[in-house]
């Protein structure tokens, strides 16, 4: 049983646990809450009311930025900018295309933004810095978003995100990644593999961020830079590009802490973006690989301090690193533990017999895999893809690789250096319709 229990806790974790049970409070409180109108039409009120007065400061779509580093992204560029000129004016987009040596530029300009081209390639912090500059986006925008060249917005994303920056403190408001489905990938092996980030966004978003978010709290680690919204008066303060670093989004919600600027605001059914994620896996480990090892360059250039967020950032590097380890340990321990049953129950090996007995395959096995899979049944409750049920039985394999590439960066981030550049994965063609979305009732006040 004690056996049991540690792998639970491993696989799971205490993190998943604790803001959980944080998010689960905020729901009964929200529920609790006496509203005389729905969430979402009040949401919705506020934004129509402040739009068609301005009264009260109230932050509207005129007056948000929306800025998307773009290298080599004509297959998608298009279709991303039509989506945000569908919530914001087209005047109000801006791309820097940064060292693209296909049509991005071009499209980008017949469809209405304001382009910048940069030269040499300066990577996604770099060109964010210089199309601020550039373009004078912080003293022009009372909010600066940060959109992926590949990222499609929700009907209702300004709707539901601007209403967080009616809150003074509030100086971030993290967008929730949703997977594109359509178009498919064309291999199973991409269809899967786009079913398991939509798992780990799902579990990320609704089992720990959410929570995070608390008032009391304020510990979200990352506002994604693939649709996310900051108050422009805070970006001169934070350093963007900050040298050897591999991505930017991770040192930028660093600096929003350490320089205690201000709260970051996240709930899972607000401010809602599709993102298309890789479906080879050349490309979904190189991009992981990116995440991985930029998480790792921020802490060792943040390092931790004293505070609620730095005290959550060390419980979370802990289990990291942990569960990566129980991850890679898993079909060796499983084998050894089965081999020492088996030659125990023939030759009556006491050491043999022992081991069984200390690690139980039953252990193992209950301990990994069914956990694992009640994540894959939270994510079919979420999203209503019920083959995820079948595939679901597969994606411990992936996690064994996310484990490799997660304890091999750290090596990598301590001790060598990243220049920044990028290249895009491959894309597929985003030329369907943006997914809707239906919120109902549940969003915060």
């Amino acid at each position: 049983m004690l056996s049991l229990v540690v792998v639970l806790v491993l696989v799971v974790g205490v993190n998943t646990a604790l803001w959980g049970t944080v998010g689960l409070g905020r729901v009964v409180a929200q529920a609790f809450r006496k509203r005389p109108r729905s969430a979402r039409h009040r949401l919705a009120q506020q934004a129509a009311g402040g739009a068609a007065s301005g009264a009260g400061g109230r932050v509207t779509p005129k007056d948000v930025a929306v800025l998307i580093a773009a290298h080599n992204e004509e297959l998608v560029i298009r279709n991303t900018i039509r989506s945000a000129a569908r919530l914001v004016p087209v005047g109000n987009i801006f791309i820097a295309s940064d060292a693209s040596k296909d049509t991005t530029a071009v499209i980008a300009e017949e469809s209405g933004a304001n382009v910048v081209e940069l030269l040499p390639n300066r990577g996604k912090a770099g060109a964010l810095v210089a199309a601020i500059t550039h373009f004078r986006l912080a003293e022009r925008f009372e909010i600066v978003m940060l959109l992926d060249a590949d990222t499609q917005l929700a009907d209702d994303y300004m709707e539901t995100g601007l209403p967080y920056f009616d809150d003074p403190g509030v100086v971030a408001v993290a967008g929730r990644a949703a997977t594109v489905t359509d178009p498919p990938s064309p291999t199973r092996l991409g269809r899967f593999l786009v079913a398991y980030r939509e798992r780990f966004y799902v579990v990320v978003q609704f089992l720990l961020k959410y929570g995070q978010a608390a008032r009391f709290a304020n510990v979200v680690s990352i506002v994604p830079g693939f649709a996310s919204m900051y108050r422009s008066r805070i970006l001169a303060d934070i350093d963007i590009s900050a040298p050897g670093l591999a991505i930017e989004d991770f040192n930028m919600t660093f600096e929003v802490h350490a320089k205690r600027l201000g709260r970051i605001a996240f709930h899972p059914l607000a401010a809602i973006a599709y993102t298309q994620d890789p479906d080879t896996f050349r490309d979904y480990t190189k991009q992981l690989r990116r995440w991985t090892l930029g998480f790792w360059q921020t802490v060792r250039r943040h390092g931790f301090r004293f505070g609620t967020f730095w005290g959550a950032l060390a419980l979370y590097v802990f289990e990291l690193v942990t569960s990566s380890i129980m991850m890679l340990i898993f079909l060796p321990l499983l084998l050894m533990s089965l081999a020492a049953a088996a030659w125990g129950e023939v030759s009556a090996d006491p050491v043999s017999i022992a081991v069984a007995q200390a690690v139980p395959p039953a252990s193992i096995v209950i301990g990994v895999l069914v956990p694992d899979y009640l994540l894959t049944i939270l994510v079919v409750i979420v999203t209503g893809r019920v083959h995820y049920l079948v595939l679901g039985i597969g994606f411990p394999l992936v996690r064994i690789v996310d484990a490799f590439i997660c304890l091999r960066t750290i090596p990598q981030a301590f001790f060598g250096r990243s220049s920044g550049t990028w290249k895009s994965p491959e894309r597929r063609s985003n030329t369907a319709a943006t997914p809707g979305i239906a919120v109902g009732d549940a969003l915060p006040g």
